[in-house]
């Protein structure tokens, strides 16, 4: 099983997809929030070294805050990066 898709649901009318092709060296993330209803498209790396874990935890900082609006706890912050850990290599 591969799991190729997650959405979530932060603070009224924030949204975020986080997704993965195989073989894809970046997790893609797709956030809308009522200042963007389109979307932004960002990208983290997927590789599986000390430097990707690194991104994605301050990726995943950078997400809360987006989608919460508002810091974030530690435990907070970690939610959100075992979600993008999900599609790590």
């Amino acid at each position: 099983m591969r799991i190729t898709r997650i959405e979530i649901e932060g603070r009224q009318g924030r949204y975020a997809t986080i997704s993965s092709r195989r073989g894809s060296p970046d997790i893609e993330v797709v956030i809308l929030t009522p200042r963007c209803p389109n979307g932004t498209t960002l990208e983290v790396t997927a590789g599986s070294d000390a430097d990707g874990e690194n991104a994605r935890r301050r990726f995943a900082r950078n997400l809360h805050r987006i989608l919460e609006g508002c810091e974030g706890t530690h435990g907070d912050v970690e939610e959100y990066r075992r979600e993008i850990e999900r599609f790590a290599d």
